[in-house]
């Protein structure tokens, strides 16, 4: 306990404010998270050592976001030779995955109950993933990184307010299993904001982790519990429900190492994630079928908050999002037509719909018959959920981690494998329900399931450079709503002048489907220019759905979570920006 409040003293360092800082920096969504990450900085660790910290800790106090249950990208930026490069672990259909998995007899299941199903839990990725950077990039071992997190599942830390919110409004998913419920509702009674939370089973897990390595988890008793804990439904759904994992699954799974996808945006590189998350080529859509607005110019009216910003970056986003619906999926399964997604004439021809005096009828995807395929018919897509993890570190080197972490749905499939304390992920209803591959009709079927495919991801982790030197890394949670989010961030940035943290602060607007229902934040005081009731009215007036009634305040969601650490190109200086919507921490470590 004396170790753990140590490093707690971290914290008193941390602002969700901008902090220069000529050594590492660590920008997370939860305290104790942050001051795993800067425990590891300050005895000698790198970016991907606090990283590897980062992941274990927030499996212990956010775990109804990440674990090792569940998988992610993690951008690495390596500050000597300036590689940037993915750590893909993102989850996969086992084996005997089928593409009518979720509809059997041609009628898909409900969404509660598919995900609430051992049926939706894909093979996890994260422990691998994290092992294998650290294996390649990391200067510390895996069990130096879990020491913070088991400390934190064995001797506790107080819930706070995100937490017991996600616990009190789970939608029943910490009540089903009663492995989650004796956790989380301790003699049915909810934990609260303020209560001591204290997890033996994931602790032992962590310290066989630790002592094991990744086989831990991929071979031997704890796979075995997972396969057997997969294995349960609901009994709505009877044997459907059930998963199909089996331990060669686990054996099987395989990290990927993926270069960047780059793109460029008014004299500004990125480099973000490539399939199978949709997340860096949708936004990099959008950037270029905005690029030709003058966003930013107060005196043509595209400032910030602005009737005509809001209006061309809501038909933008309805455009790349039809383009995703079909488009996008697993690369390695069914190629992506990413270069023609990103060809200079298919953009023009796409931005050239987007008029600043009217709203569209509702897009359809792209014709890319110039450039790479014949018209695609359109396809049904699903919300996805708003909780997933992100987390951003730069240290006194320079390197730079981006990482996007997630169960998928708020508390994954709500199954905690028994005796070993960790949930499991319900990722693989990122899959289409229904299959959409019709080769007559020019549908790729790119997010239908498959064996051993990765079901699409709206994942974002981004790095942004100026004049090839790196600015900025950041990313959110969120799920569609990811890429609206870091879209936002990067406008503000880049357009609208802000720094870091007032680029995080800003209200957001999304839009995740081409249909163009408008979600839009401004009811918290740190939201900060607010979207005026005159700019929603004319909205509204242009067409747009999402906000109400005239006259009334409709922009009142919240959306995503952004955390970013910068580089001043002028100074070398490294700081932090991290989001108030949860509990934001930057914390800077010196020498």
């Amino acid at each position: 306990m004396i170790r753990i409040a140590r490093w707690f003293i971290f914290c008193l360092l941390s602002s969700s404010v901008l902090a220069a800082s000529p050594e590492g920096v660590v920008a997370v969504s939860q305290p104790a998270a942050a001051a795993a990450g800067a425990r590891i900085l300050a005895a000698g660790g790198n970016a991907i050592d606090a990283a590897a910290a980062v992941q274990f800790a927030l499996n212990v106090v956010e775990p109804q976001s990440s674990g090792i249950g569940g998988g992610g990208f993690m951008l690495v930026h390596l500050a000597k030779t300036g590689e940037t490069f993915f750590v893909d672990s993102r989850e996969r259909a086992p084996a005997q995955a089928s593409a009518d998995m979720f509809a059997p007899g041609g009628l898909p299941m409900t969404f509660p109950l598919a995900s609430t199903s051992g049926l939706a839990v894909g093979v996890p990725g994260t422990l691998l993933g994290i092992d294998t950077a650290l294996r390649r990039w990391g200067t510390m071992k895996l069990a130096a990184t879990l020491a913070p997190a088991i400390e934190l599942a064995e001797h506790g830390f107080r819930v706070n307010r995100f937490l017991a919110e996600d616990i009190a409004n789970d939608d029943g998913r910490t009540r089903i299993q009663p492995e989650t419920a004796a956790t989380f509702r301790p003699g049915g009674v909810p934990l609260a904001e303020g209560d001591w939370l204290v997890q033996p089973a994931l602790a032992k897990t962590l310290k066989l982790i630790a002592s094991q390595g990744p086989n831990a988890i991929y071979r031997g008793p704890i796979a075995r519990a997972i396969v057997k804990a997969q294995q349960r439904g609901r009994s709505e759904l009877g044997d459907a429900g059930k998963g199909r994992m089996t331990l060669a699954d686990l054996a099987q799974y395989r990290v990927a190492i993926r270069r960047p996808l780059v793109g460029h945006y008014r004299g500004w590189t990125l480099a973000g994630m490539p399939p199978p998350s949709s997340g860096g080529l949708t936004l990099f859509e959008i950037l270029k079928l905005l690029e030709r607005f003058p966003l930013g110019d107060v005196a043509q009216g595209y400032g910030f908050g602005s009737p005509k910003t809001l209006h061309v970056m809501t038909e933008a986003m309805r455009l790349a999002f039809a383009d995703r619906a079909v488009w996008v999926g697993d690369d390695d399964a069914a190629p992506v037509p990413q270069r023609a997604l990103l060809n200079p004439g298919y953009l023009a021809a796409r931005s050239a719909l987007i008029r600043p005096d009217r709203r569209m009828d509702t897009p359809q995807a792209g014709d890319l018959t110039p450039w790479h395929a014949v018209q695609p018919k359109p396809v049904r897509t699903r919300e996805e959920s708003l909780h997933t993890t992100h987390f951003a570190i730069v240290d006194r080197w320079g390197n730079m981690v981006s990482y996007t972490t997630t169960i998928e749905y708020t508390w994954g499939s709500g199954i905690t494998v028994p005796g070993y304390g960790f949930l499991l992920n319900n990722e693989l209803t990122d899959f289409n329900f229904l299959p959409s591959a019709d080769p007559a009709e020019g549908n790729p079927g790119a997010n239908d399931v498959a064996p051993f495919k990765r079901p699409r991801s709206s994942m974002a982790p981004l790095l942004l450079l100026k004049d090839g030197q790196p600015v900025a890394a950041y990313g959110s949670p969120g799920g569609a709503t990811i890429i609206n989010s870091v879209l936002n961030v990067t406008l503000n940035f880049i357009d609208h002048g802000m720094t870091m943290q007032q680029a995080i602060d800003a209200p957001r607007l999304s839009v995740t489907n081409a249909t163009g229902k408008v979600s839009c934040e401004g009811g918290q005081a740190f939201m900060q220019p607010p979207f005026s009731l005159a700019t929603q009215d004319a909205l509204r007036t242009l067409g747009h759905t999402g906000l109400g009634e005239a006259g009334t305040d409709g922009c009142r969601e919240t959306i995503g979570s952004v955390q970013a650490v910068v580089v001043d190109p002028a100074t070398g200086a490294h700081g932090g920006a991290a989001d108030p919507r949860r509990e934001g921490t930057v914390i800077r470590v010196r020498r």
